[in-house]
């Protein structure tokens, strides 16, 4: 089932989102990791809509059909003023879902507004990452930005640097991507959010920690358990500055985890918002 493709305005550009559910009911935000689009969250948004909540699931900066940054801005705090400017396009209180930057996006972005949050929940998401795990998603865009001759060599890329199972039919992944006049396949993004200087600077750090001691809404933290990135120090400081945080394992499973297994995901996060009534957010 299709949802509804609606825009909204972020930080002086559009985001596009595919909505599932009915537009009165409560909100709940879905934002991807970097290098993929909404379709990444699509189950889960679908699945919430079903369930009684609005599900939105949106594109972020730079990728996909949502506007690319005129100043090529994609610093994590741009990421983040896109989620403060969505925040205030709603009358009631907002869930927000993320998964690797789209979940740094909403821990940076809900954490300035409590009283318009009434969840966070991150998939494999700490202030403190590994920055030697950050390599593949490097290589992942480099590769991304020189082009693929073709499809099957794409969904090897997307397989071999971020811990995803291979699709098993390539050609699924052309409504990701585009062909320019050589004949080469690029993914739906800026070639910009992918440089060094967006990727796991000191500056990202910094801000993850002080939204970790400001943010007051319930969070959860779904780790991965066979996560790359995530180590224990980085949970435990997670806990330290935001003692309300709650961690559960998702065993067996990647950081990018979230592209196979939307609908246990989905499950789970309803299951978290039966505990937390709306107006539980400040």
């Amino acid at each position: 089932m299709s949802g509804t493709i609606v825009r909204y305005q972020g930080d002086g550009l559009e985001l596009v989102g595919e909505a599932f559910g009915d537009p009165a009911a409560p909100p709940v935000l879905f934002f991807h990791g970097g290098g993929q689009s909404r379709n990444a969250w699509r189950g889960s948004a679908r699945i919430v809509g079903e369930a009684g909540y609005y599900g939105i699931t949106f594109d972020l900066r730079g990728h996909g059909d949502s506007d690319w940054a005129e100043d090529r801005d994609y610093l994590l705090d741009a990421f983040g003023r896109d989620v403060e400017a969505l925040l205030g396009q709603f009358d009631r209180s907002v869930t927000l879902v993320g998964a690797s930057r789209g979940g740094q996006s909403a821990l940076v972005g809900g954490s300035r507004h409590p009283d318009k949050v009434r969840l966070i929940m991150l998939a494999d998401v700490a202030p403190l990452m590994r920055d030697d795990g950050i390599n593949g998603i490097r290589a992942f865009f480099a590769e991304g930005e020189a082009g693929f001759a073709t499809l099957d060599a794409a969904a090897d890329s997307l397989a071999r640097h971020l811990d995803q199972p291979r699709v098993d039919d390539a050609t699924r992944l052309a409504r990701a991507m585009r062909q320019d006049g050589a004949g080469l396949w690029h993914w739906r993004w800026d070639p910009a959010t992918g440089h060094a200087q967006f990727l796991h600077p000191p500056s990202e750090a910094e801000a993850l920690l002080a939204a970790a001691a400001r943010v007051t809404s319930p969070i959860v933290l779904v780790r991965a358990e066979l996560s790359h990135l995530l180590t224990d120090e980085g949970v435990d400081t997670f806990r330290r500055l935001a003692p309300q945080l709650q961690v559960v394992t998702a065993k067996g499973v990647g950081h990018m985890f979230t592209a196979d297994r939307n609908d246990g995901f989905a499950a789970q996060l309803l299951e978290w918002l039966a505990k937390v009534p709306e107006g539980t957010g400040q």
